[in-house]
């Protein structure tokens, strides 16, 4: 069989250290991404497999299975984000006066917020309750052997809302999906129902797009924050769960503050990147707070 790899290439417009790359693939924002070697990557954006190479100190090269898209570089510089903009995003974010906030951008200072597929993101977040990252890309993965089309490069896609919708309750839940399947079957029938729903909620301000998104089974404030932060790149997001919880009250003194209040909280003092800096608070909670 012929090799379905594209030559390997530069990335262009991101250039991370290895803690920023690794915890921006596999740090809960994306479920995709499997680590394949010490520095290597594979995952897939949109419906095409991609590996990523990270060579030091802060070169990545990408490769794409064929048949290849028209203008991949395009649509991997999308999906990753532009550098100019994200240098404006950190700069107008608080960290001059937030130490906290200056310590976890330091831990990962190429830290990026991608941009995904709002319909993937959305089943990937409804799979997430009261499960850590690995047993979330267990499910996936799952599904994916399942019950998706066969992709160039040897992985497969997660089958649409239109296939979830025809799928039975209790397939779903033979992927590990437990109580997780009642709302993604729940969810699949309204989409089916509103085949424009998805689209819908990117063209809504952000308060109605996250009330619109709550009307779905299983989807809460948490759930929507994370879709509207990670798939339709609605950066005034700022989800909270355990894990920010933890921060705001180790380092912002919000004690028996509930979830709502803490995302206000959020919202206000770290302005319209909110969403970025939940990134950071997130990536440095979860793997320096131990230490």
């Amino acid at each position: 069989m012929d090799n379905p790899w594209t030559d390997w290439k530069p990335l262009s417009n991101w250039r991370p250290d290895f803690e920023s790359l690794l915890e921006t693939l596999d740090g809960g924002q994306a479920f995709r991404w499997n680590r394949e070697e010490k520095h290597a990557f594979s995952g897939i954006i949109g419906k095409r497999m991609v590996r990523l190479r990270w060579n030091p100190p802060n070169r990545v090269h990408w490769s794409v299975a064929s048949p290849p898209p028209d203008n991949p570089t395009q649509d991997l510089e999308a999906y990753f984000g532009n550098r100019e903009t994200y240098q404006m995003l950190f700069d107008a974010l608080p960290w001059r006066s937030d130490p906290h906030l200056q310590r976890c951008m330091a831990a990962f200072p190429q830290l990026r917020i991608l941009r995904q597929d709002p319909a993937e993101t959305l089943l990937c977040f409804l799979c997430s309750a009261t499960k850590q990252i690995v047993q979330i890309k267990d499910m996936l993965a799952l599904l994916a052997d399942r019950f998706g089309d066969p992709l160039p490069g040897g992985m497969k896609s997660l089958p649409s809302w239109a296939q979830l919708s025809s799928i039975p309750e209790s397939a779903l839940r033979d992927c590990k999906m437990g109580f997780r399947a009642r709302n993604i079957k729940g969810t699949a029938q309204v989409l089916a129902e509103n085949q424009h729903f998805i689209s819908e909620v990117g063209r809504l301000p952000y308060p109605e797009a996250r009330e619109k998104l709550c009307q779905l089974p299983g989807v809460g404030e948490k759930v929507s924050d994370c879709v509207l932060l990670f798939g339709y790149g609605r950066l005034e997001a700022f989800p909270v769960d355990t894990w920010i919880l933890k921060a705001m009250q180790r380092h912002y003194q919000l004690h028996d503050w509930s979830h709502r209040q803490v995302a206000r909280f959020g919202r206000t003092h770290f302005g319209k990147s909110a969403g970025l800096a939940q990134q950071f608070l997130f990536s440095w909670e979860r793997n320096h707070s131990r230490k």
